[in-house]
């Protein structure tokens, strides 16, 4: 996943700081900058040692005026894309003084927030923030306040800061259980969060918020061992294993759930001793929530489909398959990850996942997805004891499409909040997970 930025905070950003200076509030933010200015005193050489405008209306996020601070958080959103160094002076003073205005007033904290998710790709201050436990502590209370009115926001920073492994403490984290929260729950920060984004699903926690980046910061915690066995443990207070709390979420409305909750999936999936507890139907089961997204309308010879899962037979003929090719090629990516072991390909093998994938590799006009598409039919038509039977799936996935072939753009732009930043390469634990997300 990539880092999230934030380019505004709304039609009230759409003004600069030279063009706020006309009168009004700002009369009195120009007032304090001359008195700034008087006390480094006339001595001085101003084209050096004097700070730039932009370094002076950083010093204002810290003013005791209400008005002032709001109007000085304001303008400094755009400037946290395009000129973050300004708030990384004087030893990174005004983060210190924006982690202090996150539980300032709705549109003064709103505006603090967005400045530091789009500040969380600089390592350093990524560093920073991650590793501030009583900074944490303040995100969470707030977030799993029911009425916090910047919620999708506080989750948006989590998922950012899940890129610093620092907050992998969040595993282990406790904190005492929002009176919200229905019984049964848990003192667990990660279990209480799990059981928010079921509840953000259909509005009924927060009306303002549907907590869907926490599949984000889910998915990060999920390349760590630690998190791993996390979702993969029944837990004691409700008796379920979180993964399966996420799984449901794969035909889910929400772009956004789909893809950190595929992420998440594939994962955790690299924990191959769990291999067993993922296929069992009694367990996780997690085939069909794998196949049915990646599935459309298409008919199967009568044998195939007979074979399949009872939830992949006899679909309606309006089923369509998710939209986004790059969740569809992960879900695949885990069935890959599921033949590593015999036990895995055979049973992929038993409830005809081929067919399946090769009308996926028909039907989507993209480059990612057929390649993930033909290394697992390798696998899938490979004998045990030889390679005969791989040139005829080969063969099979090379019938000719009308259409030509794209290359997908991972995590590409919904709305105006995510836009696709280059990928990082990464190591298989990493996955899709590492990339930066901007919203």
């Amino acid at each position: 996943m990539r880092y999230l930025k934030q380019n505004g905070a709304g039609e009230e950003l759409s003004t600069t700081w030279e063009e706020t200076r006309g009168g009004g509030v700002s009369e009195r933010i120009v007032a304090e900058r001359g008195k700034k200015t008087e006390l480094k005193g006339k001595q001085q050489d101003a084209s050096t040692t004097m700070p730039t405008e932009l370094e002076e209306l950083v010093d204002f996020i810290s003013h005791g005026n209400t008005q002032i601070r709001q109007l000085a958080v304001e303008n400094l959103v755009p400037y946290s894309t395009s000129q973050p160094a300004i708030f990384k002076t004087n030893q990174l003073l005004p983060i210190k003084d924006l982690k202090l205005l996150v539980r300032d007033y709705k549109q003064i904290a709103k505006n603090a927030i967005t400045i530091l998710i789009n500040l969380s790709s600089d390592r350093e201050i990524l560093e920073t923030l991650s590793s501030d436990t009583d900074f944490l502590q303040t995100l969470l209370t707030r977030l799993t306040n029911p009425k916090e009115p910047n919620a999708n926001l506080l989750c948006i920073l989590l998922a950012n800061l899940s890129k610093s492994d620092s907050l992998k403490s969040l595993l282990a984290l406790e904190r005492p259980i929002p009176n919200d929260l229905t019984a049964p729950n848990s003192p667990l920060v990660i279990s209480q969060l799990l059981d928010i984004f079921v509840r953000g699903a259909n509005g009924t926690y927060n009306p303002d918020a549907d907590f869907d980046f926490l599949s984000y910061l889910f998915a990060d915690l999920a390349k760590h061992s630690e998190g791993r066995k996390y979702f993969l443990s029944k837990q004691e207070y409700d008796g379920v294993v979180p993964l399966t709390k996420l799984t449901v979420f794969t035909e889910h409305k929400s772009e956004i759930r789909r893809r950190g909750v595929a992420s998440t999936i594939k994962n955790v999936a690299f924990e191959i001793d769990s291999h067993p507890a993922f296929l069992s139907e009694d367990e996780i089961n997690i085939l069909p929530y794998l196949l049915l997204p990646i599935m459309g309308n298409e008919e199967y010879e009568e044998e195939d489909m007979n074979g399949m899962l009872p939830d992949l037979q006899l679909l309606p003929p309006d089923k369509m398959r998710d939209s986004e090719p790059n969740i569809i090629q992960t879900h695949v990516e885990s069935l890959m990850l599921l033949t590593t072991t015999r036990e895995g390909r055979d049973m992929l093998r038993e409830v005809k996942v081929y067919p399946i994938i090769r009308e996926t590799h028909l039907q989507v006009e993209d480059e990612g997805v057929r390649e993930a598409c033909e290394r697992l039919v390798q696998v899938l038509m490979r004998d045990e004891d030889g390679d005969e039977k791989v040139d005829q799936g080969m063969t099979a996935l090379s019938r000719d499409v009308k259409l030509p072939r794209t290359q997908s753009k991972p995590f590409g732009g919904s709305g105006n909040w995510v836009s696709a930043e280059k990928e990082e390469e990464e190591d298989d634990d990493d996955d899709d997970d590492d990339k930066i997300v901007e919203v």
